[in-house]
């Protein structure tokens, strides 16, 4: 995408900075997230853009890491939100242990149409790494819509063959059921 249209990450992140001064509700994803663990939990943001779902999570006394291949995203999330680790990384080849964070996630967070953003061949690469680095009995989380390249039955089939299943699955952030005419994802997956 940055190739494609250069001046993307900046209209990006200009985009959520002017809807949270105009008082746009930002924060659904880190409620849900929120909700799911203890205070202090451990969570990766994975595709973490300028740090909204993080960010958030880390004021409300999370320890968050997120990671996104985009160095002006990363730029803006440490600008932003001093309160976490914000890493420019390639989620399909990421090893956290490698760089010093050696503890595992209670929870890993892919919001914001991330996976559609993916590579296809690298997909299932980074919901293998996604789950590499789960704590035992932790959980990922991820939310995208419909009609983006990535057909829901062929996720769950990927994440199936990198040992994640669905526990949990919504149409949105806020607690609506999914069914076969949903438009947008929300899949809570532990491991097998």
């Amino acid at each position: 995408m940055i190739e494609e249209n250069p001046g993307h990450s900046s209209w990006y992140i200009e985009r959520f900075r002017t809807m949270a001064a105009e008082g746009h509700d930002l924060d659904g994803e880190a409620r849900f997230v929120d909700a799911m663990v203890p205070r202090g939990a451990r969570i990766l943001d994975a595709g973490c853009g300028p740090g909204r779902v993080g960010g958030r999570l880390a004021a409300l006394g999370h320890h968050v890491v997120g990671v996104d291949i985009d160095p002006e995203l990363i730029a803006a999330a440490q600008g932003d939100h001093p309160n976490a680790i914000w890493l420019a990384r390639d989620l399909a080849v990421l090893d956290l242990a490698s760089e010093g964070v050696s503890e595992r996630f209670d929870v890993v967070v892919s919001a914001g149409n991330v996976m559609t953003f993916l590579d296809p061949a690298t997909r299932r690469d980074v919901l293998h790494r996604l789950r590499t680095h789960l704590a035992p009995e932790g959980r990922v989380v991820v939310g995208f819509g419909a009609d983006r390249g990535y057909d829901f039955d062929d996720f769950f089939a990927d994440a199936a063959s990198v040992g994640l299943r669905a526990e949990l699955t919504l149409s949105s952030w806020d607690l609506r059921p999914f069914d076969t005419a949903s438009a947008f994802l929300v899949a809570v997956m532990t491991t097998d």
